[in-house]
């Protein structure tokens, strides 16, 4: 089940599960932007509220697996992880949101006892930032520190707009010693991601517990470059749904990471792959099809402790390259 599949990248996940051959139910709040998607799908569809728990188990009775795409997560990530427990239905999402994670370390006691898998982040920039910094963590022995930046290229869609407009984090954070500590919210880095150095600004990314929790670095911060129109301004309602193929195209996503290990030696590497609003609904359905293939592991997961960290470079021509080894830090 795709929930919020009327939406804009909702829409693309479920055309291309369809395309994979998964069998598919759409499904979101209001009944009538699934109708007509779900004849051109040929398949089934539910609408349902999420403040009717009634409603929600009775649209999973037949589900095994569950992709929620409607944000913001604030409002739709606790009822369906609490749901999909109840239902015994692994449950998957694009969050971008810190508190999503939070609640998936929250409830991973339960789920891990229900048999049931939380994979936030199963697509989007958790699962391309994971993976990247899985590889660099591994070129070194005990790593003990890694930064990390995304460049957020071309347009923001109009939900990741108010998503992150009511997500807005008051404070800005880092791991320090495997504990969400605060840092000063206006220290920047420069990062390389292929084209020269970037000034970029630290900002509070849900990266910084599930890098945390998949590579065991005890360190992590997180940055962002923003070229574009990335973060607009004024009424979001006024904004187009999401930007076109061709705006997609012309607007590549990068990713840069160093680490240092116990020894001092600094690695770096960088990521190049296609928009984000292209990456995320291909490496979604790419989730959702090994999780009903059987890569399934109880409790809360990240993409990079499930599927490893190559998963990012299945999706369209993603690319990650080592760029250098400085020993000692020199």
């Amino acid at each position: 089940m795709v929930y919020g599949a009327s939406g804009y990248t909702g829409r693309m996940a479920a055309e291309l599960a369809r395309a994979a051959g998964l069998p598919l139910v759409l499904a979101a709040r209001s009944r009538e932007p699934l109708v007509h998607f779900a004849e051109e799908l040929n398949v089934d569809y539910r609408a349902f509220d999420l403040s009717d728990d009634n409603a929600i188990r009775a649209a999973l009775t037949d589900v095994s697996v569950l992709l929620n795409c409607a944000g913001p997560y604030m409002d739709t990530a606790e009822p369906l992880m609490r749901a999909a427990i109840g239902a015994g239905v692994h449950y998957l999402d694009i969050a971008a949101e810190l508190d999503t994670y939070r609640l998936a370390e929250k409830l991973d006691d339960a789920a891990r006892a229900a048999g049931v898998m939380l994979l936030p982040g199963g697509g989007g920039s958790v699962a391309m930032l994971g993976c990247l910094a899985g590889h660099a963590a591994a070129r070194v022995e005990k790593p003990q520190k890694l930064a990390i930046a995304l460049h957020v290229a071309g347009s923001m869609s109009r939900g990741s707009a108010i998503s992150a407009r009511r997500n807005l984090v008051t404070e800005t954070l880092r791991l320090s010693g495997g504990q969400l500590a605060p840092r000063s919210p206006g220290e920047t880095a420069h990062f390389d991601f292929g084209g020269g150095a970037e000034r970029c600004f630290a900002v509070t990314l849900p990266d910084l517990i599930t890098i945390g929790r998949a590579t065991g670095i005890p360190d992590v911060e997180t940055y962002v470059h923003v070229s574009g129109k990335a973060f607009p301004d004024g009424d979001l309602a006024n904004l187009p749904v999401g930007p076109d193929a061709a705006e997609r195209d012309a607007n590549r996503y990068q990713a840069a990471v160093e680490v240092t290990a116990i020894d001092g030696t600094i690695v770096r590497s960088v990521l190049d792959t296609v928009n984000g609003y292209s990456f995320t609904p291909m490496a979604a359905a790419e989730a959702a099809r090994r999780v009903l293939a059987g890569e399934v592991r109880p409790g809360f997961q990240t993409p990079v402790g499930l599927f490893g960290t190559g998963f990012a470079e299945t999706i369209a021509n993603t690319c990650i390259t080592d760029i250098e080894t400085l020993r000692d830090g020199r």
